[in-house]
């Protein structure tokens, strides 16, 4: 009897321990580790396989799980530096949990992991652009005139600008993108609001601290780019409009820009059939920005 009673405790305890996999999501980067001896699968689609069968199973024990985006030249770094055996079994575990910590991870909810490879593929991309824009204002110092910290200035700013824009939007979702010219990369930054009951628009926060930043450094940097809005709510027409980012400020663009904007493709240039039933319009006046909202000099 005592035995059995340690053995379901035992149980319990088990549904209590959360896990994270690291996956490798692309046909490189499996060929990459496959020159470990150690890690044994040789094709990619049965590891994607095996992988979501140990989902599955986790999930039916009652156990949480969390994905990671696994990078082979990432391990190697930190096998190096930390002066643990590549091959072993262990190190990819400990390396793993790193990333837990530190890097992009999503839950797994049950849906099919072809589904989930993309999300978790854009939550490493999010999270690499909020980084990447985050050094790059940090490195911006502070203003030589005044001594302000220039991308912190220009992060409040930049802040200010998108709860205006939100908050002068038409009632409905949005759906918010940012693109910022290098050199040396354009930056594209997307966020999602939806309108909650109450009219409040509900925003995932990274999404948000990462658009902010990407706003703030083409503010900071007087870089060229641009911010289109798109507004979906039912029984209505959705609505576009935008502002071209233009020496550190935001211009409005008028109805035929934005349509321009959206009817060209941007690899090739060559015209798209505009959709049905999308309104492109001029946006609303976002009023004069206050006395200091940011660095302007």
């Amino acid at each position: 009897m005592a035995h059995t009673d340690h053995q379901t405790m035992r149980r319990v305890l088990c549904r209590e321990i959360a896990g994270t996999i690291g996956l490798l999501t692309d046909e490189h980067d499996f060929r990459t580790m496959r020159r470990y001896r150690s890690f044994t699968f040789d094709d990619h689609t049965t590891y994607l396989r095996q992988v979501e069968a140990v989902l599955e199973a986790r999930a039916a024990q009652g156990t949480h799980t969390t994905l990671a985006l696994f990078d082979p030249e990432d391990y190697a770094d930190y096998c190096a530096q930390a002066g643990l055996d590549p091959e072993a079994p262990a190190s990819r575990t400990r390396f793993t949990a790193e990333l837990a910590a530190t890097g992009p991870t999503i839950p797994y909810d049950g849906r099919p992991l072809a589904t989930l490879l993309p999300d978790l593929v854009d939550e490493a991309v999010r999270q690499a652009t909020w980084e990447y824009a985050t050094t790059l204002l940090s490195r911006l110092g502070p203003c030589p005139t005044c001594g302000e910290d220039i991308g912190k200035a220009a992060f409040t700013r930049a802040s200010d600008l998108l709860v205006r824009i939100l908050d002068t939007a038409p009632p409905g979702n949005r759906h918010l993108v940012c693109s910022v010219s290098g050199p040396p990369d354009t930056l594209i930054s997307v966020l999602h609001g939806d309108q909650d009951g109450h009219g409040d628009t509900r925003l995932d926060e990274a999404e948000a601290l990462e658009f902010t930043s990407v706003l703030a450094l083409g503010l900071a940097t007087r870089s060229p780019g641009g911010l289109v809005l798109r507004t979906s709510a039912p029984g209505r027409s959705d609505g576009v409009y935008g502002w071209r980012l233009r020496a550190g400020n935001l211009e409005p663009l008028t109805a035929s820009e934005v349509f321009d904007a959206y009817c060209t493709d941007a690899v090739s240039g060559e015209l798209i059939s505009p959709e049905s039933g999308v309104d492109y319009r001029r946006p609303p006046d976002l009023g004069d920005e206050s006395p200091a909202p940011g660095h302007r000099h």
